[in-house]
Parts: structure tokens; sequence; C-alpha cells
């Protein structure tokens, strides 16, 4: 899987922004291309599940793969042969914290070439998406 990476400074402490970004039901208040969400199996830990709704229409099923709090949280959808992957790493500064993240899509059989496209062109999106979790979080603080 291809993966692109970068990183997002919050105002918070790690332990503000992980829980906020690590719940599902936080989601569509911070992920663009998110309406809802559905389904949600209990709260958040590894193996919680649910299911995006997205703007598209598009509905993967997510998963939590990952859950080591405040440090790092990860998740994989997972949609008709593809596959995304994102990680969330928590890193503690002097004003708050940093969200280091990395992404990927993979896809199976003709799909497979996809994923470097996808992956590339959704990165701005995730950047975005983290920015607007921490301007939402610092407007709380």
């Amino acid at each position: 899987m291809s993966t692109g990476s970068g990183a997002v400074a919050f105002g918070v402490p790690p332990e503000v922004a992980f829980d906020y970004l690590v719940d599902p039901r936080n989601r569509p208040a911070w992920q663009a291309s998110l309406s809802r969400v559905e389904a949600v199996t209990g709260e958040p830990r590894i193996g919680q599940r649910w299911v995006d709704v997205t703007r598209p229409g598009l509905r993967p099923a997510m998963e939590t793969t990952e859950l080591d709090r405040p440090h790092r949280w990860a998740e994989l959808g997972r949609w008709r042969g593809m596959r995304a992957a994102l990680a969330l790493t928590f890193v503690a500064a002097d004003d708050g914290c940093e969200v280091v993240f990395e992404f990927g899509v993979e896809g199976d059989g003709l799909l497979r070439p996809l994923g470097a496209a996808l992956t590339a062109a959704a990165v701005p999106a995730v950047r975005a998406d983290l920015r607007r979790a921490a301007d939402i979080l610092s407007r709380r603080s």
C-alpha cells in the first residue's frame, strides 16, 4: 500500500485531541466527505466498527485496528475491493500536540493501480480535515 503522510498542530493536549478524533460519532463535524456515521459498535476500542456514509454515497465499513491512548490510533475502511488505512500518532508539544497522519489506499485486482493515485489525491483532504478538527477543538477550549 502506498502511503502519504503529514502533520497538523493542535492547540490542545494529546488526550483531548485523541479522544475527539478517535470517536466516530464526532467525524461528520470535521471530516468534509461525511454526511453521517451509522452502526457504531460501542465506545472507541480495537475492533470497534461503524459505517461511514459519505457525501458521494459510498458506505465503507470501518474498523479501529489500533488504539493506544493518547499515543496512536488507526483504522481500516473497506469498500468494494478497496481498502483505505489511516493512522494517527499524537506527539506532545509545548502548546498542545501535533497529530501526525499516515494514509493509504489499496485496491484488489484491476483496482490495484488506483491505490497510489487515490492516496495522493486524498492526502490534502486528510490534512484539511485534521485542520478543521484542530479549529473545532481550539474554539472549545
